[in-house]
């Protein structure tokens, strides 16, 4: 335990703390872009994980360091967040899809790839937590097997097998967005580009050239058409449940009113 960790642990001072917490903002913002690829998301994934951790400052007491006491909260917020499950990549599947000596992928395609940071982070973002924290933390951090599986609180072979597993998995998620960037050759914008627009075009509020380019992905793109009907009929539905005449309970107000007082 350094000197640092030992008076954080010993006189765990609101601004003192504060401030030590900022030198670590660096590597959490790295270690949050593994789990999260919008820039927004990943400074609410940081923000919220320090807060938390401000919050819990008694609690620690320096027996890991306290970057890795940070790490472990913005990791378990990232699993509380997860989204897309419905993307995820089966590792297990991966697993027996490798053992067939009949399958492959595109190694050119697959380098370009993981070349572009943001296809990068998108097939890192398909690996279910299990295993992208133990790739993350060893081929990004740089952390040794035995480190991992200490952090992660699992066995060696555990650490090991999840290594082994992981990258295979984002080897094949490379290769699957590989097979689909060939198909979507030609649409404008990137699928991410056109549905991080879609409510501002919702709501009418994107400049001309914007919203052309939104409408001719839509119309091109074999996937994004169901997701956009899809907002568009769920805020249709929750406008018709609108109550012009509903009022704030005064209660409410007052009780949230205390509750931010009394948030340090």
């Amino acid at each position: 335990m350094t000197g640092d960790d030992a008076s954080m642990a010993a006189e765990p001072d609101g601004d003192e703390w504060a401030r030590r917490a900022q030198g670590h903002l660096p590597a959490l913002r790295r270690f949050a872009r593994a789990f999260v690829s919008d820039p927004a998301d990943v400074d609410d994934l940081v923000q919220e994980a320090v807060v938390r951790a401000y919050r819990a400052r008694d609690g620690f007491r320096g027996e890991a360091s306290e970057l890795s006491w940070l790490r472990r909260i913005l990791r378990n917020l990232a699993i509380d967040r997860a989204r897309r499950p419905d993307r995820e990549v089966l590792v297990e599947d991966v697993e027996l899809a490798w053992r067939d000596d009949a399958y492959t992928v595109d190694a050119g395609e697959v380098v370009a790839l993981a070349e572009q940071r943001d296809d990068l982070l998108d097939a890192l973002s398909r690996l279910s937590h299990a295993y992208r924290s133990v790739v993350v933390l060893h081929d990004l951090e740089g952390w040794t097997v035995a480190e991992v599986a200490h952090e992660l609180e699992i066995g060696l072979p555990a650490a090991k097998q999840r290594l082994r597993r992981g990258r295979m998995a984002l080897v094949t998620a490379l290769g699957e967005g590989a097979a689909r960037r060939a198909d979507l050759r030609g649409v404008p914008l990137r699928c991410w580009d056109a549905r991080r627009h879609v409510s501002d075009y919702l709501d009418g509020t994107l400049d001309d050239a914007t919203r052309a380019a939104v409408e001719a992905h839509v119309e091109r793109c074999p996937t994004c058409p169901a997701l956009v009907a899809s907002l568009v009929s769920t805020t249709e539905a929750l406008g018709r449940l609108r109550d012009g005449d509903a009022v704030v309970d005064p209660a409410l107000a007052v009780r949230i009113q205390e509750r931010l007082a009394a948030e340090p």
